[in-house]
């Protein structure tokens, strides 16, 4: 009986909750829903006003006009290469540097864990000019190397990954010690697959960070052919006389790789969320 009170008493409370979320996702997905259908429009339909919110006449010729006239397929696979090369090398190097600060012993451990975090609260934006001066010394300028390695080098997929290291118990490593198991293969094939929350939520980070990464990108790649979907969109929108409908599906075709993205990882950044929040 009092459950059912209860129950009666929680209806209302959860039918304006879900009203104000439905709301909220609404409002989020708008700007997603102007891009696209702008992107199905004329130009002179863009800004025209009042809006036509559903397009009259839908034309898929500013998709076209991209592909034909543009090296769109080129700086696709540009964005596609870097960011996911980038975010692999992030996660074998993150996994392996957390793992050893979280698990190993080793002298000055807790320092240069200081040290080494210390690194994100430096902006990138300080450290272009000296990164650009290696790459340029390393020969990298115009290449997509030049755009992945420095992007490796961060701190923030280590700090992520510790956390999820240190709710591992050290019995569970020191069992397979027992059973004969090396280090590399406990990493591995144990205590790895036990993080895969973690690793599925930096993937998903890591890769927007790279994939929008616009203007160590556009420092580095500054010929046609080396240039990435971001910096390519973004010379569309340099022109005297810009078609608006086209520069529209421009970016269309740069937001439809994020969202694929993250709709397929989206179980393991859930989980990584959730198990962070239990953590906090």
């Amino acid at each position: 009986m009092l459950n059912n009170q209860n129950k009666k008493k929680r209806e209302p409370v959860d039918v304006i909750a879900n009203v104000i979320i439905i709301f909220f996702a609404i409002l989020n997905l708008f700007p997603l829903y102007w891009l696209f259908t702008s992107s199905l429009k004329n130009s002179s339909d863009v800004l025209k006003m009042p809006p036509d919110w559903f397009p009259k006449t839908l034309t898929f010729s500013n998709y076209v006009d991209v592909f034909q006239n543009q090296p769109a397929l080129r700086w696709t696979f540009n964005s596609i290469y870097v960011s996911l090369v980038t975010t692999i090398a992030v996660i074998i190097v993150s996994s392996l540097a957390a793992y050893a600060f979280s698990k190993l012993k080793f002298k000055g451990k807790n320092v240069i864990y200081i040290i080494f975090i210390s690194s994100l609260m430096v902006p990138k934006e300080v450290m272009i000019v000296p990164l650009f001066r290696i790459i340029q010394n390393l020969g990298m300028v115009n290449t997509l190397n030049g755009m992945i390695w420095p992007n490796v080098a961060t701190a923030f997929g280590v700090f992520l990954l510790k956390g999820f290291f240190d709710t591992i118990p050290d019995s569970l490593r020191e069992a397979a010690r027992i059973d004969g198991a090396g280090e590399f293969y406990t990493f591995y094939k144990i205590i790895l697959p036990i993080v895969k929350p973690g690793i599925g939520a930096l993937f998903i980070l890591n890769f927007v960070q790279v994939w929008n990464d616009y203007l160590w990108q556009l420092v580095v790649g500054q010929e046609e052919n080396t240039k990435t979907l971001m910096v390519g969109i973004a010379s569309l929108m340099q022109d005297l006389n810009p078609n608006f409908a086209y520069k529209m599906a421009g970016a269309t075709v740069a937001a439809v790789p994020m969202l694929l993205i993250f709709i397929f990882f989206q179980k393991y950044f859930t989980k990584g969320l959730s198990i962070g929040a239990e953590k906090g």
